[in-house]
């Protein structure tokens, strides 16, 4: 049995306890002709993933409803017929929201069938993308609630959003993750629940996707991979529900990492061809040149370097054409250099050793946050030892071991554990300090 956290989230909106719940079932019950006698431990129960017998679980919606003065169905509360998932499509933003907070709230929880969730693939991975690219759209997205949501608390997700972020950055995806699942069920989960207009929706989904997309780039930082999609496909509804093209192509580009990562390729690719073919002229240089980028690191792991060379070049011409001041906050990670060390990873896995390591060195000689550094070094390290440049390829790995200190990712682990093997293979003088260093910095548990 899987414990029912729509149930459980639904009753804490509502701000209805387990007793309460059975008596307000036993009352309407009664109203029908029928003798309940249910006590708080058999709400217990049913979060526990029992079903409630009979009338019982139209019982609840009623109950919930009067409550939170709106419909609620039995797929809002957790209890729909097994087996008949209802399409993602077809279940209204209400819908999503619940089941979207449920999800944070798990997470919160530290729920162990939430954090080790595999990654979807198939259909299931597919679908949240091309239902983002494709019609209905949604019409309306006011909602009436208790509490009217404000500009200064529109303002607050946005600078929650960069807040996360800068810490994602400086300390890790493993540190940040709790902090920022918190806010979104602490600050985020009662607005979505707000009182807003059609206009004041549009921004607050927005801003709460921005923040939703952080919390998935965590989980994946944190090995948490099914948790991650989960995050991004919310993220990507969310951007449906906002409006915004832009949004949804970023999110997408999320998916398209992810997918890179999990070695699934030929998804990377139409993942990206996707973001650019629906953003169109919504999206910007920085994340049309990333998106590139990542299909040409696609392209090179599938054999085809015709075609990862042709992105090579667009993601070249459309790093030229990025304008600071004229990006979202959102591709502000598409830094000077970042398309110059994704062009270097295809290139290595092409075999063009003196192109990728010029890319590498590129990328080196500007400046980046921590954790982008850490990434750059690594990458320079590895090509300079697969060039025979030995010396070279220590030091590096020295300042990358040096800037890894303080973060706590699983990628950047991921990292430091390939060059050190890479450094050890090779056999050459000097690499006991550099292989000395990283074991420092991996012997911290996280």
């Amino acid at each position: 049995m899987q414990p029912n956290t729509l149930l459980d989230a639904i009753l804490d909106e509502a701000g209805i306890s387990h007793a309460g719940l059975a008596a307000h079932v036993n009352q309407a019950g009664r109203a029908r002709g029928l003798a309940l006698r249910y006590e708080h431990t058999a709400v217990a129960r049913w979060l526990k993933g029992q079903r409630p017998r009979g009338q019982v679980p139209d019982l609840i919606c009623e109950v919930l409803a009067g409550r939170l003065h709106r419909t609620v169905t039995l797929d809002d509360i957790g209890l729909g017929v097994p087996g008949e998932q209802s399409a993602p499509h077809t279940t209204s933003l209400s819908g999503f929201v619940e089941r979207a907070t449920a999800l944070w709230r798990s997470d919160e929880q530290q729920r162990p069938h939430i954090l080790g969730a595999p990654a979807v693939t198939g259909t299931p991975a597919v679908m949240p993308v091309w239902e983002w690219e494709n019609p209905p759209e949604d019409v309306d997205v006011s909602r009436g609630g208790r509490h009217r949501v404000t500009p200064a608390d529109l303002e607050m997700l946005r600078a929650a959003r960069t807040h996360y972020e800068q810490m994602y950055r400086k300390a890790g995806g493993i540190a940040t993750r709790t902090r920022i699942v918190g806010f979104l069920n602490s600050e985020a989960a009662p607005l979505l629940r707000g009182s807003y207009t059609d206009a004041t929706g549009r921004q607050l989904h927005r801003a709460t996707g921005g923040l939703v997309a952080i919390a998935g780039i965590c989980a994946y930082d944190s090995d948490a991979h099914g948790l991650a999609q989960r995050y991004f496909h919310q993220a990507l509804r969310l951007a449906k529900a906002s409006g915004d093209r832009g949004l949804g192509a970023y999110v997408i580009a999320l998916l398209v990492n992810q997918a890179l990562f999990m070695r699934e390729f030929r998804q990377a690719v139409a993942f990206a061809e996707a973001a650019l073919r629906a953003a169109g002229k919504h999206i910007t240089p920085a994340l049309a040149s990333d998106l590139y980028a990542m299909q040409a690191k696609a392209y090179a792991h599938l054999g085809d370097g015709t075609s990862a060379l042709s992105c090579i070049r667009r993601a070249e011409q459309a790093a030229e054409r990025i304008r600071r001041g004229y990006e979202p906050d959102e591709t502000g990670y598409v830094q000077p250099g970042l398309v110059n060390v994704q062009v270097a990873e295809a290139l290595l896995s092409l075999g063009e050793l003196v192109a990728a390591g010029e890319h590498a060195a590129a990328a080196v000689d500007n400046p980046a946050h921590d954790r982008g550094r850490v990434h750059r070094l690594a990458m320079l390290s590895t090509i300079e030892l697969r060039q025979g440049n030995a010396d070279k390829a220590v030091a590096i790995a020295v300042q990358m071991a040096e800037q890894a200190r303080g973060m706590e990712s699983q990628r950047l682990r991921d990292r430091l554990r390939a060059v050190r093997e890479h450094l050890v293979r090779s056999g050459c003088a000097g690499t006991a300090e550099a292989a000395e260093l990283i074991d420092g910095a991996l012997r911290v548990p996280l």
